[in-house]
C-alpha cells in the first residue's frame, strides 16, 4: 500500500530544549498506526507538526502527497486531528456544536446535515443531539469531540490519547468506531501512553521515548526481533505496563 503519511527527519526545538529530535514515520492508506510512549515523549507535538498547528525546526511531512507546509491547504482537506484536550463547546448542543465545526470545513445544506447524522451515529450521541454538551458524562463529550474531527471525512484522522478519563463504555465504543472507519477506508494514527490500547487496535507501532523514535512495527514482529523478555521490559519502562498486562 502507499503511505498516506511520509514524515523524514521532523523535530521541534524549543530554545535549547529539543521536544522532538528527527524522526522518520511512514503510515500507509488504511492502516491504524499507534504512536505509544509515556507523557513527554513528544508525541503531541509531532502529530501537532504534522497537522500544521506547530511549525518544524527541521525535516518534512506529506499527508496523501501534499508537503503540510508548501501545500497546507491541501493537507488539511485530507487530515482530520482530534485533540487531547476538548474541542466543543459545553453551552451548545451536539447539533449546534457540529454545525459550527462543519462550517469551519466548508460543509452546508443538505451535506452537512447528512455529515452530522453520520458522525452522530457513528459517536453514538443521536439520541442525545439536541442537549447541551455540558450534560453529558466525560465519556460522551469525548465521543463529541470524535465526531467533529470527522465531518469533512478526512483519508487520514489523528487521534491524541482519545480515551483519556473515558468510563469503559465510552472507551469501547470509540474503539469500535475506530475499527468501523478503517473498514471504510480511513486510515488512523493513534496516539497512547497505553500498551493494552495500541495492541488491540493497531496495525503498527512506532515508539517514541525523548522525542526520538526508538523502535516501529507490529508488536509481534517486535517480540519476535528483540525477544518478548527484552520488548516487555523496554514497554514496561516506557509506559508502566508490560505486555502480560495487555
Amino acid at each position: 500500500m502507499s503511505a498516506i503519511l511520509e514524515v523524514r527527519g521532523l523535530g521541534k526545538d524549543y530554545g535549547a530544549r529539543t521536544a522532538v529530535g528527527a524522526i522518520d514515520l511512514d503510515v500507509a492508506a488504511g492502516e491504524i498506526f499507534g504512536l505509544l510512549g509515556p507523557n513527554g515523549a513528544g508525541k503531541t507535538t509531532a502529530i501537532s507538526m504534522i497537522s500544521g498547528v506547530v511549525t518544524p525546526s527541521r525535516g518534512s511531512a506529506k499527508v496523501d502527497g501534499h508537503d503540510v507546509r508548501t501545500g497546507a491547504r491541501a493537507a488539511r482537506a485530507a487530515l482530520g486531528i482530534v485533540p487531547q484536550d476538548l474541542a466543543i463547546y459545553e453551552t451548545l448542543s451536539a447539533n449546534e456544536n457540529l454545525r459550527f465545526f462543519g462550517a469551519l470545513y466548508g460543509l452546508h445544506g443538505a451535506v452537512l446535515r447528512e455529515r452530522i447524522g453520520w458522525a452522530l451515529e457513528i459517536a453514538g450521541l443521536t439520541d442525545r443531539a439536541d442537549e447541551p454538551a455540558r450534560k453529558y458524562s466525560g465519556g460522551m463529550k469525548r465521543r463529541l469531540n470524535f465526531a467533529a474531527g470527522l465531518l469533512h471525512r478526512p483519508r487520514l484522522l489523528i487521534l491524541d490519547e482519545p480515551t483519556a478519563g473515558v468510563d469503559p463504555q465510552s472507551r469501547n465504543h470509540i474503539f469500535e468506531s475506530i475499527r468501523a472507519l478503517q473498514r471504510a477506508g480511513t486510515t488512523v494514527v493513534y496516539t497512547s501512553h497505553y500498551m493494552e490500547e495500541v495492541e488491540a487496535l493497531c496495525d503498527r507501532v512506532a515508539i517514541l521515548d525523548g522525542g526520538r523514535v526508538i523502535e516501529t512495527g507490529a508488536i509481534r514482529d517486535l517480540c519476535e526481533r528483540h525477544g518478548g523478555a527484552n520488548l516487555e521490559a523496554v514497554f514496561l519502562a516506557l509506559t508502566g505496563h508490560s505486555l502480560r498486562d495487555a
